[in-house]
């Protein structure tokens, strides 16, 4: 039986050569999406910004405007009403009330439920999160700082693994990818929210970038020191293409699996999913066109012979000679 293959025995794509026209489009999608976070802004989910979120499943779909009327009209606060995936189901949000007590928030949750349900008949209430906002500030402090720490955690290994210019390859790449996700998720704001599960995506993704990148580090190193009179535009184009078929099938067989929670995984699992799909997919990009080729453009250089019995520095290491 063959093993099945998505890339090509003795593949030799020119990766390097495409480094201008990679960090060109990277640059780009980069700003973009600094300029969507900074213009359009997250839809932050209550575990950031505090207070009520009820979810209500109706019969058929409502218009938004209607049910903002209603809630108003109950004197709870202002509401933020959104629809996600499925038209069916709506979030309201609204502000814990003045005590913040257990009690009081189940009454609001009450109130606003059993109103919704007589003027829209058909309605079911689905569920109900609470946060305060002290606790909301704590999450975002945390969550800035595991993100902060995995990252500067990852580079520093990088430099004692290997040299400093794939400790700045690294944070580059994956900075890029945060980047790109968080670009997304203020373009999809109106789909998605910002809640602990994408942190937990974020903090995935990183896990995932950096072992692919460091699977390609591993065997460019192995390359320069095999290879010592080779250009290293091509030792990177070789590494790359060595590690190709392992990067693909690793991609592939995850996307697989993250399509299919993302197809029956539910609303819940919806955030969660697309960050870890737009994660994989960009990730990938990053180890092969961003970080790899970056070490040219920082000086990267193979290392030099060693003298030894009078052989001359830059000379290549060769086997002994086998007599026949």
């Amino acid at each position: 039986m063959r093993l099945l293959k998505l890339v090509p025995d003795n593949t030799n794509l020119k990766f390097v050569s495409l480094r201008k026209w990679a960090f060109g489009l990277t640059l780009i999608l980069s700003l973009l999406a600094v300029g969507l976070v900074a213009f359009r802004g997250l839809n932050m989910g209550v575990d950031f910004v505090g207070g009520v979120l009820i979810e209500q499943n109706f019969a058929t779909p409502p218009s938004i405007e209607a049910v903002r009327t209603e809630v108003d009209r109950l004197g709870v606060g202002e509401a933020s009403i959104q629809s996600f995936s499925d038209p069916k189901t709506l979030s309201i949000r609204l502000p814990l009330p003045d005590s913040g007590d257990e009690g009081a928030t189940n009454r609001l949750v009450k109130k606003v439920s059993d109103d919704i349900g007589a003027k829209f008949p058909g309605s079911t209430f689905s569920k109900y999160d609470t946060i305060s906002g002290k606790v909301s500030d704590e999450l975002i402090t945390k969550g800035l700082l595991a993100v902060g720490l995995a990252i500067l955690g990852i580079a520093l290994f990088a430099v004692v693994r290997f040299e400093w210019q794939f400790g700045v390859s690294t944070i580059v790449a994956i900075v890029h990818d945060l980047l790109m996700t968080l670009g997304f998720f203020a373009l999809m704001r109106n789909d998605f929210e910002v809640d602990l599960n994408i942190v937990a995506a974020v903090l995935t993704i990183i896990s995932y970038s950096i072992n692919d990148k460091i699977v390609i580090d591993d065997r460019i190193r192995e390359n320069m020191r095999r290879y010592r009179k080779m250009d290293m535009r091509e030792i990177i184009d070789l590494s790359v293409n060595e590690t190709l078929p392992r990067t693909v099938m690793t991609s592939v067989t995850i996307l697989l699996a993250l399509v299919a929670m993302l197809v029956l995984g539910g609303h819940v699992l919806r955030g969660f999913t697309a960050a870890m799909i737009l994660g994989i997919v960009v990730g990938t990009y990053s180890s092969i066109y961003v970080s790899s080729s970056l070490l040219i453009t920082l000086g990267l250089r193979a290392d030099p012979a060693p003298r030894k019995g009078g052989v001359q520095d830059g000379a290549e290491r060769v086997g002994p000679k086998v007599e026949r």
